[in-house]
């Protein structure tokens, strides 16, 4: 039997949050997504027209916001101040700015402990950048889930598509690489693979067949293998 937290951290387009989805309801966990965190906050950060380049503001902004995940048979809802955002959250306009204010470090900071309060109060998988490294350092089973650059932008492209958000592939392509920068070149929390995850390779791949990946791992540990690295290691 799986014991401990899941964390699973990857670039934009790695699958993360479809993968950490489907391996929650497999587990019967909870599963925890801080990116609609950030771009709840983001999204009221645009909508109040706060600056983006302000980290005074947003840290303020996001001491004083109240950002609640509930699970739900479609994926689950995102409150924002007791508001369902749910269907803001992917605009391109949030897509765009979210990286802006996830490298505030105030912001991360005050995300980060709501994060890991849940995390405490029951088992999860969750999924983001910086778990594995930041969030939850302790947690006992780490993944790295990426993909090439051009299979990312082909899944953030269809997946704006079926949300009827009219973005060219190209466009799509800039906004990956341009969050990619960001994410990895932060001061507080950036996208690193921490070294004792399970690296995994998305590229071609259903998320059914990551989660069979993940699971593997999951059951060779929990039969009692040398320990939270027995059976893989970052590349």
């Amino acid at each position: 039997m799986v014991q401990g937290n899941i964390a699973i951290d990857g670039p934009a387009g790695a699958g993360k949050s479809t993968v950490a989805k489907l391996l929650a309801e497999r587990l019967h966990y909870l599963y925890v997504d801080t990116g609609a965190m950030y771009r709840a906050l983001t999204y009221k950060a645009l909508r109040q027209g706060v600056d983006l380049t302000d980290e005074k503001a947003l840290t303020s902004l996001a001491e004083n916001t109240n950002i609640k995940l509930v699970p739900g048979e479609k994926g689950g809802r995102v409150l924002l101040d007791g508001e369902d955002v749910t269907l803001f959250l992917r605009r391109p306009e949030v897509s765009g700015a979210v990286s802006l204010v996830a490298q505030v470090p105030g912001v991360r900071r005050h995300l980060a402990a709501q994060q890991r309060a849940i995390a405490a109060a029951q088992r999860v998988v969750m999924d983001g950048r910086d778990i594995g490294s930041f969030v939850l350092p302790d947690a006992p089973h780490k993944f790295f889930l990426t993909a090439s650059l051009e299979e990312r932008s082909r899944r953030r492209w269809r997946e704006m598509r079926a949300q009827g958000l009219q973005l060219s592939p190209d466009d799509v392509l800039a906004e990956i690489r341009a969050r990619d920068r960001l994410d990895s070149e932060r001061a507080l929390g950036p996208l690193v693979v921490p070294p004792d995850a399970v690296y995994i390779d998305t590229t071609g791949l259903k998320p059914e067949e990551v989660v069979a990946k993940i699971l593997a791992v999951l059951e060779e540990r929990s039969g009692g293998g040398d320990g939270p690295c027995s059976t893989g290691s970052a590349k």
